[in-house]
């Protein structure tokens, strides 16, 4: 289902609709939810024995059902895209190409996704944009090729927060609850 494309709505699309218009546009641009949960276990698994994929890739599902997450995917997706269709002007069209370290508005829109289940999602954000672990890697190694600018720190994001939340739970006993 796609968003309604009327610039003049004076509704805002459910959240339903902009969650599935944003998976898909992580799907279009190469990332699968089972590789952010993977993400997730590594993380994880560590400090929950039992932990497994099913709760990361559930934990993935609930960080992509907040609308701050899903205006923060399609927005940086969107400046990706229109990048790489050359339609932002110069110098910011080559500093996306280049994803340049001194950038960080790429960083900085991703924080807005971390935060949304604690600081421990600023700690897990900080060791997957160091190491590049898995998908965030792939998608760092394609510079040239796509622009990932944002996309990488997103990807790295909303496993940071899905790791959060299950950290979270795990403490609280609710691990395995299906949330209200």
């Amino acid at each position: 289902m796609a968003l309604r494309k009327s610039r003049l709505a004076k509704e805002p699309e459910p959240s339903g609709e902009i969650k599935q218009a944003a998976t898909m546009w992580l799907k279009k641009r190469g990332v699968e939810l089972n590789e952010i949960a993977n993400l997730v276990y590594e993380i994880q698994k560590g400090y929950i024995p039992d932990l497994e994929t099913k709760d990361c890739l559930e934990s993935v599902e609930r960080v992509l059902e907040k609308r701050e997450v899903q205006y923060a995917i399609l927005t940086g997706l969107s400046l990706d895209t229109l990048a790489e269709k050359g339609l932002i002007e110069e110098p910011l069209l080559s500093t996306l190409w280049r994803d340049d370290g001194l950038f960080g508005i790429d960083e900085i829109l991703a924080l807005s996704v971390v935060n949304v289940y604690g600081s421990i999602g600023l700690t897990n954000f900080g060791y997957l944009d160091k190491l590049k672990p898995g998908v965030i890697g792939e998608l760092n190694r394609n510079k040239g090729e796509r622009v990932n600018t944002f996309l990488d720190d997103l990807v790295a994001a909303i496993a940071a927060a899905a790791a959060g939340r299950i950290a979270h739970r795990h403490r609280d006993g609710t691990l395995r609850q299906r949330p209200c």
